[in-house]
């Protein structure tokens, strides 16, 4: 890569332009992490922390512990400022095998997954309103795919200030509800416990409520995807990813901070829908909780399912500019400039995947690989910051401490995703090398044809 394009004055392989500044890396970030989760994890890590103290230090630490992740991944988007994220990674780091099934399992087995699911979770939420079922709520989700694959097929720009209007929108509830209640704050309720039977105590259960929250802070690397989109990458990218960190941690806490105020620890651990029970307790809301609830939900999923649809692709374009994938989806758009095929293509196996929920249900086990693959990225650092061509824009402080971090967090979640379905986790794994090795030789094979094919024309 040219010192040119390292310094932002170019774009990627001089397709994509450089559009998206700080706020749209944020927005990005924040949008992709603070989605339905949250709306579920609550009772998770009360129950695994056992009191209240413990619950409100479980997602500050546990936010805290992410901030090395989201730093390497800073050091890394700024070494290499182009589209592609993780695959970029692992080919830079010399192992092109790893980075094609970074990519391939991205693209069958993840991404466009989590399209339909947030989708359909957007249309349940909906019903609420509007009851509808079976077939017309299908019909709901895969309008709502077709309207945000539009607004980021259009336009890099548009897409951007839309994703930071919605996740300044999502971010708007969550205030709302964490300011009122800091003024209904009980003393007692702050001090509760409740441990389960068998569970951990003392430090032991802070441990593993810390560990119960790791999803809620995944996706804030997704600004990197779109690296060579981004303007001025060596401050808008650690900037980004650093103040994204901040912003989720402070959501997350305030929030965790005033449930365990209003409702006990036993109360947030046995209910299914912890953020609607808080609302309840309300007085400006109380009564109407259930339609605040169903309001925040759709607008923060809608947020996360935006950014997803709007990063994702990326990493398919790089892959075929590299050869590594169907050439079409390197195609950029004449006038929308932006990667339409590789847009295109994900959403309409995102809206198949909607009529076939049960096949997304099954392909959300290859949760494990997909965690390796995050484990091996971190890993990354180690070989790269040993090799000449690594010349980052940006590097992070204690490197090496970082990385080991951010491994070891990440290393925590492939245990206790490999506890909980172990078979199914490794026959995941052997589908995906099982089925990506020999796709990624038969490329790899071509190219090299194809550019033995030139040098023999040249001479």
């Amino acid at each position: 890569m040219s010192d040119s394009e390292k310094a932002g004055t170019t774009t990627a392989g001089g397709d994509l332009k450089r559009k998206l500044g700080l706020s749209a890396v944020i927005a990005l970030g924040v949008g992709t992490t603070v989605g339905s989760g949250i709306f579920s994890s609550l009772n998770e890590v009360a129950g695994a922390a056992g009191s209240s103290l413990f619950l409100v230090l479980a997602f500050l630490i546990g936010g805290l512990v992410q901030i090395p992740a989201n730093l390497c991944y800073a050091e890394l988007a700024t070494a290499f400022p182009e589209d592609g994220g993780q695959y970029v990674y692992f080919r830079e780091a010399g192992s092109r095998p790893l980075a094609f099934l970074c990519g391939w399992i991205s693209f069958w087995a993840t991404d466009p997954p989590s399209i339909s699911i947030m989708a359909i979770a957007i249309a349940n939420y909906l019903a609420y309103f509007v009851p509808v079922g079976g077939l017309a709520l299908k019909f709901i989700a895969v309008a709502l795919v077709l309207v945000f694959m539009l607004i980021h097929l259009r336009s890099v720009e548009g897409g951007g200030a839309f994703q930071t209007f919605i996740t300044a929108l999502k971010i708007l509830p969550f205030a709302l509800i964490i300011g009122i209640g800091l003024f209904f704050l009980r003393g007692d309720m702050l001090m509760s416990a409740a441990p389960m039977a068998g569970a951990p105590v003392g430090i032991a259960a802070l441990l593993a409520g810390v560990s119960a929250t790791t999803w809620s802070f995944d996706g804030m690397a997704a600004p990197c995807y779109m690296s060579g989109e981004i303007k001025n990458p060596k401050k808008n990218i650690p900037m980004g990813l650093i103040l994204t960190a901040v912003v989720v941690v402070v959501i997350y806490v305030g929030l965790t901070f005033v449930s365990s105020g209003m409702l006990s620890v036993q109360e947030l651990a046995s209910s299914d829908a912890p953020i609607a029970l808080l609302a309840s307790k309300l007085p400006e809301i109380g009564s109407a909780a259930g339609t605040v609830t169903a309001v925040m939900a759709i607008v923060v999923i809608i947020g996360s399912l935006s950014s997803c649809i709007m990063f994702q692709p990326r990493i398919e374009y790089a892959m075929a500019k590299d050869g590594l994938f169907f050439k079409s989806f390197a195609k950029v758009h004449p006038k929308y400039e932006t990667p339409y095929f590789s847009i295109l293509v994900q959403c309409a196996v995102a809206i198949v995947l909607i009529f076939a929920s049960s096949l997304s249900d099954l392909l959300g086990y290859f949760t494990l690989v997909a965690l390796l693959k995050n484990f091996l990225t971190f890993g990354t650092i180690f070989v790269l910051r040993r090799k000449e061509h690594y010349k980052p824009l940006w590097r992070m402080p204690a490197g090496y401490l970082m990385a080991g971090i951010a491994m070891f967090m990440t290393g925590t979640l492939i245990v206790s995703t490999f506890v909980w379905a172990p078979v199914a986790g490794l026959v995941c794994a052997a589908i995906a090398v099982g089925t990506g090795l020999p796709v990624y030789h038969f490329w790899d094979k071509r190219n090299r044809k194809n550019v033995a094919g030139t040098d023999t024309d040249v001479k």
